[in-house]
């Protein structure tokens, strides 16, 4: 069996790893490792960053960012989209409205529930 098709894919995905795993490395290695309380204060979260892990917690943090990321795939489908309305038409262009109509009542609903609402 003759192996000698496969080599620029085996080199794409060394380079690949050799592209995600080095500045990792690196930074292990090289960076500083100075905490202190300002660094492990809850951060976004809202909890502590070091507390016990069958803590109680407020989902809403959950929620926000699967909403977030909800909205954000949702939002990518308009550029491949707006690429290609010359060629789809009108009627992509009312299936693109049907689609954005129901992704404004998703979000109408989700912010009278008050799921974006921060206390």
């Amino acid at each position: 069996m003759d192996l000698q098709p496969y080599l620029p894919v085996i080199l794409f995905i060394l380079v690949g790893i050799a592209v995600g795993v080095a500045p990792q490395v690196i930074g292990f290695i090289f960076g500083p490792n100075r905490p202190d309380a300002q660094k492990n204060s809850p951060y976004e979260c809202g909890f502590e960053a070091f507390d016990d892990a069958r803590m109680k917690f407020d989902v809403r943090y959950y929620l926000v960012a699967i909403l977030f990321i909800l909205f954000d795939l949702e939002i990518a489908f308009l550029f491949p989209w707006a690429v290609s309305l010359r060629d789809i038409g009108p009627t992509g262009f009312w299936a693109m409205m049907l689609f954005l109509g129901i992704l404004v009542v998703g979000f109408a609903y989700e912010w009278k529930k008050g799921a974006l609402n921060w206390e």
